[in-house]
């Protein structure tokens, strides 16, 4: 959380070595939700429902999977973590859409804070990451620096889309 990078600013210096009490066991249960929440949507949703989000978590399982193995990058996943903080808008948009109050104040309300949190904690720190490892490739070993760099150039594209998809959903109707 951004608290992570005020109360350790170490982790500011080295995201690769670096990380604090209980950062490995927050990345460690991240890859158990992002595993069981595979396997429920492999055995709870038509593939071409999910097949985008099967995606993603495969990509996250094995990036965190391997700063988890390897006790090492786990700073810069507790950084990728900071994407979750717009899943909590994400998730309440389809809660107030699944209960028909798409024409609520409610709905208005958290499609601009879902916009506004997606810019920050999404594209912003997507890019902020992007940067990060361009920066540092030459600290990073080959092997992970193409496992992180095939990481953003998935999750890049694909949060750029899905932000095009709710602009549209939501605010161009």
């Amino acid at each position: 959380s951004p608290c992570r990078f005020c109360l350790h600013p170490e982790l500011s210096e080295d995201l690769v070595g670096t990380h604090p009490p209980g950062a490995h066991s927050l990345v460690a249960v991240s890859v158990g939700y992002f595993l069981e929440d595979f396997v429920d949507m492999l055995c709870n949703q038509k593939l071409h429902q999910s097949w985008e989000l099967l995606f993603h978590h495969s990509v996250v399982i094995v990036c965190f999977g391997i700063a988890v193995l390897l006790h090492q990058y786990v700073g810069f996943a507790l950084v990728a973590l900071l994407v979750e903080i717009n899943s909590i808008f994400l998730h309440l948009r389809q809660i107030l859409l699944m209960a028909n109050l798409v024409h609520t104040t409610c709905y208005r309300l958290n499609s601009v804070i879902n916009l506004g949190t997606y810019v920050v904690f999404r594209i912003a720190t997507l890019a902020w990451m992007t940067r990060w490892l361009f920066l540092n490739r030459e600290n990073v070993p080959p092997a992970t620096y193409a496992v992180g760099t095939v990481g953003m150039a998935i999750m890049t594209p694909m949060n750029i889309i899905l932000f095009y998809r709710l602009l549209r959903s939501d605010f161009f109707k």
